[in-house]
């Protein structure tokens, strides 16, 4: 991430207009600023500040009708087109749960709002704009064409921040409460996940026992996960394409997990990316970043839940992947298959 460097609105927007050809996160970064302190600088030209009221947002964006929503982390982008339906809101958790966008969120780490309109080729793009107290994207929403624009100028009215200054107050994120696991953390960990019904009942196994996803999957043993060959989540989605297995594909900011839920077709390559480009799913995921791959069993009352997970160099998790499946559904014999068939590595990397 950036630092909260000391660039006026004025200094951030002079340099943009030598540099505008970036995108505006990578302008961003290489300014130095965190992105919300570059929607700030425009505030009042093209740029509307708002209250991060995840609640309000979520309940109001249906009637937006057909919108991109986009997650996204530093190594994965998460692109689904599709309408926000069946909101469930919540203080500590909100949830979308509609047949093409699929959100868990987390209101907490959504601090700051901004709606931006901008001209582009002689169109006017808008979009609303969330982030957390350090500045860093959590979540974002782009009109499409059959998007109801009226109903998106209420939305930004109805969230319109008394606020109109240009700069924006950031602060760090806290650090995790974790712990480096002791032996008896260790068979508690044994304990806890041999004993799950659910997989959603993992979250509460870390939270408890203090430890994090990366040391729970490579201290459980490789009866529940084994680490894979790096370059097995390269060939899992192109195997999972040309096998028409249906999948979901799961990929979180601190404020947001984005879901796909089905089959994946169009699988290419540029560079260091990996990209599904299908009609409403996208997906831009960064090779290189992937240090390890691990294939996960979790239990639960329809039987082990299978998942293949990529972590980074300072082993954060990138991105996560499962079979289709429903609540009380037994997992999909072809998505275990081609999860378990995935090459491991001869030796284990992991303390």
């Amino acid at each position: 991430m950036t630092s909260s460097a000391p660039l006026s609105p004025a200094a951030i927007r002079s340099a943009r207009a030598a540099s505008s050809q970036l995108r505006e996160r990578d302008f961003a970064a290489k300014l130095g600023i965190a992105e919300a302190q570059f929607d700030a600088a425009w505030c009042g030209d093209g740029v509307t500040r708002i209250e991060a009221n995840v609640n309000d947002a979520l309940l109001s964006l249906g009637a937006v009708g057909e919108v991109m929503a986009l997650t996204r982390n530093e190594s994965a982008v998460h692109e689904k087109i599709g309408v926000y339906d069946k909101v469930v809101a919540g203080a500590h958790t909100a949830l979308v749960l509609g047949k093409q966008i699929d959100l868990r969120i987390f209101p907490g780490n959504w601090v700051h709002g901004f709606a931006v309109e901008k001209e582009v080729d002689g169109d006017v793009r808008r979009s609303l704009q969330f982030f957390d107290a350090a500045g860093t994207a959590v979540h974002k929403v782009h009109l499409r064409p059959a998007s109801d624009v009226g109903a998106y100028a209420r939305l930004v009215d109805k969230l319109r921040s008394a606020d109109r200054g240009r700069t924006v107050e950031l602060r760090p994120l806290a650090a995790e409460d974790v712990e480096t696991p002791t032996s008896q953390v260790a068979g508690l960990l044994r304990q806890r996940w041999s004993g799950m019904s659910d997989v959603h009942q993992f979250f509460g196994i870390l939270r408890d026992l203090k430890i994090t996803r990366h040391e729970a999957v490579s201290r459980i043993g490789e009866d529940y996960a084994w680490q894979a060959d790096r370059e097995a989540l390269a060939a899992m989605i192109r195997l999972a394409a040309e096998g028409a297995v249906p999948i979901m594909c799961f990929v979180g900011s601190r404020g947001c997990i984005q879901i796909h839920s089905g089959p994946i077709r169009n699988v290419t390559t540029m560079g260091p990316w990996i990209n599904i480009v299908d009609a409403t799913f996208n997906l831009h995921l960064r090779d290189d970043h992937i240090v390890e791959v691990w294939t996960v069993r979790r239990p639960t009352k329809d039987g082990y839940v299978t998942s293949v997970e990529a972590y980074d160099g300072e082993k954060n998790l990138i991105i996560q992947f499962f079979g289709e499946r429903h609540e009380g559904e037994v997992e999909r014999a072809d998505w275990r298959r081609l999860a378990e068939s995935l090459p491991r590595l001869s030796r284990p990397t992991a303390a």
